[in-house]
């Protein structure tokens, strides 16, 4: 962009009807200037009378080329957001995404990465949320216009002409259906006015119950939703794409009741005069806000305004990322409670990453280490993914890890009833990697204890799993009452029949029952214990988080684990917050931690790392999981990020290179002051 202009060159990706529209605010915008469209037809007909000035580009990928564009308007179809938005930032370009931003919350957190890691702009195009109608209704909801709110009632909802496959609101390859194309509008403004009456920018429902019609083609035509927030209030909020619905606003408080009709085209569509009824028992009070600007000006404006000032979200009342992610959370709720997952969501047809790419490999941020007994080298951290639940959910992560050089993957019989162990199963073979990856399977969980569950169970996992063996096998829990041999026996004949590949042993086992197992073994000519999945951290675990659980961490355990080289796949690595702004000597509102956690003698660990943190311009988490991978002995920490900030977040621990004498000063405070170490 040049500095004489300061106007925003904007391009826009997929002309359509809702492209058009954004093309007429750009032209009665200050601060931008529409200069190019991206089209998958350039030659169809009306593109130069519907978007007069603009260059018309062949292809979205030329459009994400040019370098006479600043900032991209992506209108194509839901399932392509994500895609494009990724490239978009890649390519250094700002982006505005129509609504939703992505499918889930998941994409749209994917795109959220994508563009803090550019520096680019990111925003949903909500247009109504920047138009000064909006503000005045914030206005009146915190001023006390209708006494304190208890329920907001809404709909988007219109009826087509009849059920055609072939248009993009009924196709499920296109994510058709009301709760995707119109329902965020309600959903937004609910939580809108439930965080106004609490002075916030927004507020998030505790509770989310739906209800839908599936028509024809499997896409909502319509539904309804109820959602609870914790201060009490109720939003009722509908939509529908084969039902005509009132379409008005209603916000409910103790002194009367205010009423907007289609408040998403607030003054209209040109400007004019919206209106606010406020009903009270005195009578009716009409609220007019006159605009002559252009509705989706506004949002031009608003990301022009962000990209200029070099920020890379939306200033309230527009929808920020925390925002959007907040409203396609409750989506993603409402879609579950109906059983609504589209055809484009589902394994068979997610055979790219969330950028619309295959899978990589040979990625080396993770860097691998030989683990005795394994055919292969193992990922120097391993990930744990319990809080997936859909495939399209859970590939976003994985992927990310393995195209970093991840390759362990840590699961077990009972994470998630089953469904862990089945989403891995899916994504190795949609993505061809079952050679490449070590995959952890465990099993015999407490109530069901006993050796003859172990082939049972690993029946079953590997039914999920899509495989014929497992390359690493725990005993989730020990139960000492039953003889050690009969446990060792009973791993060893799934050895034998090949359906472990690799070391086996236990999770959460003591010192004595491993030597007792190893001894066992070895007597007979069975295969050993070869590798524990203790928790192992700086901090010191001073009770069981759960029952039965074992920790590692103490003077005794790291000496054993040292002289045996017994690699130990550490879980709770650091600390479960222990590290974090969670806890302090002072902060005690967390039970677990203060429970789990909370002694001197951790507190002066956790001093120093925040002291060597600060010398090394990292966080203290990060030098807790340095810590584990730097011991003596074979440490696979197992993390388990949720998002994609969080697995990068994770992956600076591996810029610290930790000595000897550092990892003595951290656990007991010695002498020797770290020096500074990175890379």
């Amino acid at each position: 962009m040049t500095s004489e202009s300061r106007k925003i060159r904007w391009g826009i990706l997929g002309p359509g009807t809702i492209a058009k529209a954004f093309a007429g605010g750009v032209a009665h915008s200050h601060t931008g200037t529409l200069v190019a469209i991206g089209a998958r037809n350039p030659g169809k007909s009306g593109l130069a009378e519907n978007f007069p000035g603009a260059r018309i580009l062949d292809g979205y990928e030329a459009l994400l080329a040019d370098p006479n564009v600043d900032a991209v308007y992506i209108s194509t179809p839901h399932p392509s957001h994500a895609e494009w938005a990724i490239k978009a930032a890649e390519a250094g370009k700002h982006v505005l995404c129509e609504k939703p931003m992505g499918l889930t919350a998941f994409e749209a957190d994917a795109m959220i990465h994508a563009a803090r890691k550019a520096g680019t702009f990111l925003g949903e195009a909500f247009m109504y949320r920047l138009h000064p109608q909006t503000a005045k209704l914030v206005e009146l909801v915190r001023s006390g216009a209708i006494g304190e709110v208890r329920m907001v009632k809404s709909s988007f909802g219109f009826a087509m002409p009849d059920f055609m496959p072939e248009h993009r609101l009924y196709a499920n390859d296109l994510a058709g259906g009301g709760i995707l194309d119109v329902g965020g509008y309600p959903v937004s403004m609910a939580r809108l006015i439930a965080g106004a009456a609490l002075g916030k920018p927004f507020a998030e429902p505790d509770k989310v119950v739906g209800a839908a019609h599936l028509g024809q083609s499997g896409v909502d035509e319509w539904a309804s939703a109820l959602l609870h927030f914790p201060s009490g209030i109720v939003a009722e909020v509908s939509c529908g794409i084969s039902l005509a619905q009132d379409n008005v606003l209603r916000i409910l408080g103790t002194k009367g009741l205010i009423e907007v009709t289609d408040f998403w085209y607030a003054a209209g569509r040109e400007g004019g005069t919206g209106q606010i009824r406020i009903i009270r028992p005195g009578g009716e009070e009409v609220v007019e806000v006159r605009e002559d600007r252009w509705l989706y000006a506004f949002e031009a404006d608003a990301a022009g305004e962000a990209i200029l000032a070099g920020k890379q979200e939306f200033a309230w009342p527009g929808m920020g990322w925390a925002d959007s992610l907040g409203n396609l959370r409750v989506l993603d709720k409402w879609r579950a409670a109906i059983g609504l997952e589209y055809g484009i969501e589902k394994p068979e047809r997610r055979v790219n990453t969330i950028s619309g790419r295959r899978l990589r490999s040979g990625g080396t941020t993770i860097p691998k280490r030989e683990i005795p007994g394994l055919p292969r080298p193992a990922s120097c951290l391993a990930l744990g993914f319990e809080d997936f639940r859909t495939f399209s959910s859970g590939m976003i992560l994985l992927d990310a890890y393995f195209e970093a050089g991840g390759n362990v993957f840590d699961t077990a019989y009972i994470y998630g009833s089953g469904y862990t162990e089945t989403l891995l199963g899916q994504w190795l073979k949609n993505r061809g990697v079952r050679e490449q990856a070590v995959v952890i399977g465990k099993g015999a969980h407490t109530p069901l204890c006993y050796p003859d569950v172990i082939g049972k169970q690993l029946t079953q996992s590997l039914d999920r799993l899509q495989a014929d063996h497992v390359d690493v096998y725990f005993m989730h829990r020990d139960d000492p009452d039953v003889p050690v041999d009969e446990f060792v026996d009973a791993m060893d004949r799934e050895v034998r029949a090949g359906r472990i590949r690799g070391p086996f042993g236990g999770s959460n086992w003591t010192r004595e029952r491993m030597d007792e197992a190893i001894a066992y073994a070895e007597r007979t000519g069975k295969q050993k214990p070869g590798a524990l999945s203790n928790n192992f951290s700086l901090a010191e675990m001073l009770v069981p988080i759960w029952p039965g659980c074992v920790t590692s961490s103490s003077d005794e355990w790291k000496a054993w684990l040292t002289a045996r080289q017994m690699p130990n796949f550490a879980w709770s690595s650091q600390g479960r917050g222990f590290f974090t702004g969670r806890a302090g000597r002072d902060q005690r509102d967390n039970e677990e931690l203060v429970r789990v956690w909370y002694s001197e003698k951790n507190f002066g660990r956790r001093d120093r790392a925040i002291e060597l943190a600060n010398r090394l311009g990292k966080s203290p988490i990060h030098v807790a999981l340095a810590y584990v991978l730097a011991q003596p002995f074979p440490s696979v920490p197992l993390i388990g990020p949720r998002t994609l900030d969080e697995l990068d977040d994770s992956l600076q621990a591996l810029d610290i290179a930790l000595s000897p004498d550092d990892i003595a000063w951290l656990d007991g405070g010695s002498d020797q002051h770290p020096a500074r170490r990175t890379g």
